[in-house]
């Protein structure tokens, strides 16, 4: 360990603890003044105790420790090596034969005294840093007055790290809708009333800011106090949700903007991190279209799981430049394979698993921006069909255990070229399910928040010029959930599922896009329709005012999981099926788009070709 001259100044400060505890364990025993045997044998054992007491100390991990965030594991390590230190001290004394002048009770009083001597400077340190008299001190007109939303632990760390950041911050109250929490004070701060109050606390205490302290507030408790806040005309800033924040530390340096995710997120999923760890730990892991939103996510979150090694099939060569260069940095011991390819490229595909030969594969590649696609039949058919067919007999090929589909809502009841692709790639994976040793599994979401090419960057760019704001209808709904939640519940149904599921993640309530739209705006600063317009532009081709998430013929049953729920999916003629996908092929290599969308039909009945 290195020793700086601080922990130098620590050192020597608990040698003189030490002492000082021998010492006054001794005069409570024989009073004062000392008889001189008593005093000589004092001085024979003191540099014993020392030496003994300081290697417990070094040992025990005690200089590992930093003064100013002094805690209850702190105290507990003095405690244990204080203990832990008289034994051994007693040990010394047997060797030397010292008890015949050394009463036994002096070393009862010892530990005690050491574990006071030791403890109640860290403890004053610490209080004079957080609750430093400088701090009362400081221009307080420098500052910016704080109020805090929540007072409970988040709310009590933060306001605690304010403190020690005497130079931008001074929090002069909180809000929180506990009874049992007002009237009181956290941290000296005075927890004033219920959330219900915010608009005249802000006016009677001039506050600056609004900080949101609740990382773990629900999407409907966000939704009433952004809107509370909204009303105010104070800056506001909020902690991320508490599984986004590094190791639960909450800091200042931890707030962020109100986002639109903090409105559409919902309460942390409950996930079963041991069976999905079980699932892919010591194990190869590819992910096809490993560069995209929810493929990068999927790898990052994989990484973390340590598996033997992990494989990127990704056709972008910038988003594999960048996804790799990302796990790279933060996980350095990964072992790391990427490839540039085409899932539609057979020979590629069949080259790459034959050469890492993955036991678990999840299949994010896919073309899925609904409007173009709809004038781009071949290569939507090619890729999202044809891709995925290839990538699964390489799969079976090569003995792969798992082959996890990631599927669409707009696979159910299609009403255009996109959807209708996805759900024939669902077809196929549940018709290969059982003719190989390999579990096919499907998994079907809807839309996640800030992926590529989805409507919250659009808003974003439209709302940064200044407007308007399009949207398509003024009813139109989607379903919403953030990327790592999606990629986390992909995790956990691929551990869950045996092979042939239709596993549906559970996304809540269907969103409004104007209320997004609207809400986007206001978290800019502007106020919709004044400061920025929306206008409704009409259903795009192939676009439908309601997603689905499961058919008709779909029974759902419930699963382990409660954010998960099981499709029964529907039989399908093998015989038909593969030679549909035989012309399909042949449509495709002759670039017969008529033919495409004719075999697109027949492959997925419900296909609604009146509104494509």
């Amino acid at each position: 360990m290195f020793l700086d001259h601080h922990r130098i100044l620590i050192i020597l400060h608990d040698l003189g603890m030490v002492a000082l505890a021998w010492a006054f364990a001794i005069l409570i025993r024989e009073g004062w003044p000392l008889l001189s045997n008593v005093e000589t044998v004092f001085w024979q054992m003191l540099p014993i105790v020392l030496i003994v007491q300081s290697v417990v100390l070094w040992q025990g991990g005690l200089y590992q420790s930093i003064w100013r965030f002094t805690g209850m594991p702190d105290l507990a390590l003095i405690l244990r090596v204080s203990f832990i230190g008289t034994f051994a001290i007693v040990l010394v004394i047997v060797l030397f034969n010292q008890f015949e002048l050394t009463h036994r009770s002096s070393l009862l009083f010892y530990p005690f005294l050491l574990i006071f001597l030791l403890g109640m400077p860290r403890l004053l340190y610490r209080l004079w840093h957080e609750h430093s008299f400088n701090f009362l001190l400081t221009d307080e007109a420098n500052l910016q007055r704080v109020l805090v939303l929540g007072a409970g632990m988040s709310g009590d760390m933060l306001v605690r790290d304010m403190r020690r950041n005497q130079n931008t911050y001074l929090p002069v109250g909180f809000l929180d809708d506990q009874t049992r929490l007002q009237g009181g004070k956290v941290q000296g701060v005075t927890v004033l009333g219920a959330v219900d109050k915010l608009l005249e606390t802000v006016t009677a205490l001039q506050v600056d800011m609004i900080i949101i302290a609740m990382p773990t507030a629900t999407n409907e408790q966000m939704r009433r106090v952004i809107e509370l806040c909204e009303q105010s005309t104070v800056p506001v800033r909020t902690l991320p949700k508490l599984d986004n924040i590094v190791n639960q530390q909450i800091s200042i340096r931890a707030l962020h903007d109100v986002a639109i995710e903090d409105l559409l997120g919902r309460a942390k999923v409950q996930l079963d991190w041991q069976v999905i760890k079980t699932g892919l730990c010591d194990k190869i892991v590819m992910v096809s279209g490993g560069g995209g939103s929810i493929g990068a996510e999927l790898c990052r979150q994989i990484a973390r799981l340590n598996p033997t090694a992990l494989v990127i099939i990704e056709r972008s060569e910038y988003n594999l430049y960048d996804v790799e260069m990302q796990l790279r940095q933060e996980y350095p011991d990964l072992i790391l394979y990427v490839h540039l390819g085409d899932i539609f490229d057979a020979v590629a595909m069949h080259h790459i698993l034959g050469r890492y030969q993955p036991e678990v594969i999840f299949h994010a590649a896919a073309y899925k921006h609904v409007p173009m696609l709809q004038t781009q039949i071949r290569e939507a058919a090619r890729n999202n069909v044809l891709g995925t067919k290839i990538l699964a007999e390489a799969a079976i090929k090569q003995g792969c255990q798992t082959f996890v589909l990631i599927s669409s809502d707009k696979a159910v009841n299609p009403t255009n070229i996109m959807g209708a692709t996805k759900r024939a790639a669902e077809i196929f994976c549940q018709a290969m399910n059982g003719r190989s040793k390999t579990h096919f599994i499907t998994v079907r979401f809807g839309n996640v928040l800030g992926s590529a090419g989805s409507v919250v960057p659009l808003f974003k760019a439209q709302i940064a010029k200044g407007g308007p704001v399009t949207v398509t209808h003024y009813n139109i709904t989607r379903y919403f959930m953030t990327i790592p939640e999606a990629c986390q519940l992909i995790l956990q149904a691929g551990a869950m599922g045996r092979g042939g599921e239709i596993f549906v993640l559970d996304m809540g309530n269907p969103v409004k896009i104007r209320y997004l739209a609207e809400q986007m705006i206001r978290l800019s600063g502007k106020i919709p329709e004044k400061n920025i317009k929306i206008i409704y532009t009409g259903l795009r081709p192939g676009e439908k005012l309601h997603e689905e998430l499961f058919h008709i013929d779909e029974k759902l049953c419930k699963t382990t999981h409660a954010n998960i729920l099981l499709a029964e999916h529907r039989n399908n003629d093998w015989d038909i099926l593969i030679k549909t996908l035989a012309q399909l092929t042949h449509a495709c290599d002759q670039y017969l788009e008529n033919d495409i969308k004719k075999i697109l039909k027949t492959l997925v009945p419900e296909l609604n070709e009146t509104e494509t």
